[in-house]
């Protein structure tokens, strides 16, 4: 996957985290952008360490699934670091 799915990937991923998870998290675009890459990684390193499933399409369940849950780890550790509640 190439610069721009990432880019794409971590927008549209940290946007699905930001709406699942409840309260009032701030940041804009650039804040959601990094917040969905930073998860992606995450996803995909816990993704191939557990479960033998990295982040290598684009189109990919997978990679959707492993891209948000990551992004909720990193939105959760995140408001834990800051200590803003949900």
């Amino acid at each position: 996957m190439g610069i721009i799915g990432w880019v794409i990937l971590g927008l549209i991923a940290g946007a699905i985290a930001k709406a699942i998870k409840p309260g009032r998290q701030g940041g804009g675009w650039l804040a959601t952008l990094l917040l969905g890459v930073a998860g992606a990684l995450l996803g995909g390193w816990i993704g191939s360490a557990i479960f033998g499933v990295g982040i290598s399409q684009f189109w990919s369940l997978s990679t959707w699934l492993l891209a948000i849950g990551g992004s909720l780890i990193v939105l959760i550790v995140w408001g834990l670091a800051t200590g803003k509640r949900g």
